[in-house]
């Protein structure tokens, strides 16, 4: 992709044979300059590559985006990231280690198999992860990314229920793992700020106690 700053013609694209750590070595300063349908999807990954520990920065909603388009363009990634969290999960978190789905000392039965049912904990975060993306994807629960009404908040709180018990059981199964991707990503801090700012789900239910990042 390329735009126009200026007179000066900008590439914004990773060629082949870049190195990893000169990935996406572009940022956009505004949404203006972001000429796309995806543009507010483009510029919260730019954010996030700047400031990822300025959890106020990151979700305040910018000019020109809805609020729960905001919100929208937020869960879609913290899926994208989720993914590679439970990647890094993986080797830590065996049918054989964690059998069920637990958090702390709940047990959590699991809704991707028809009817509920226990499931390992791996299993569990991984048929939540696929839930929450067919449901972001689903043109009948969002019909337009850019315009979320209110009645399809319902959508973002039940996956955020379910997802935070993902966090939840890594911190309190995984603690390790944990700290080490939360120091790395903030993902947990961003995906609670997001829950509390929008009130998807009740502070009852927020278990992990507070960090540095969530205060």
């Amino acid at each position: 992709m390329s735009s126009s700053v200026g007179n000066t013609l900008v590439l914004r694209a990773n060629l082949p044979g870049t190195r990893e750590e000169d990935c996406y070595s572009w940022n956009y300063e505004s949404l203006d300059e972001i000429k796309t349908e995806l543009a507010a999807q483009e510029y919260l990954q730019s954010l996030i590559r700047r400031h990822r520990f300025d959890i106020d920065t990151i979700v305040e909603v910018p000019l020109g985006v809805e609020s729960l388009a905001w919100l929208y363009e937020h869960m879609r990634l913290i899926c994208v990231e989720l993914g590679y969290y439970l990647s890094t999960l993986h080797g830590e978190c065996t049918e054989l280690g964690c059998p069920v789905m637990r958090a702390s000392e709940t047990t959590y039965y699991c809704a991707g198999h028809g009817r509920p049912r226990a499931c390992s904990a791996m299993g569990y975060s991984v048929h939540t992860l696929d839930y929450a993306v067919r449901q972001l994807g689903s043109a009948a629960s969002f019909p337009d990314r850019r315009h979320v009404l209110e009645s399809e908040i319902k959508h973002f709180q039940s996956m955020a229920r379910r997802l935070y018990r993902v966090f939840a059981h890594a911190y309190f199964h995984h603690r390790e793992v944990f700290e080490r991707q939360e120091a790395t990503t903030g993902l947990y801090a961003r995906f609670v700020r997001l829950a509390r700012k929008y009130e998807l789900t009740p502070e009852s239910l927020i278990i992990i106690p507070e960090l540095p990042t969530t205060i």
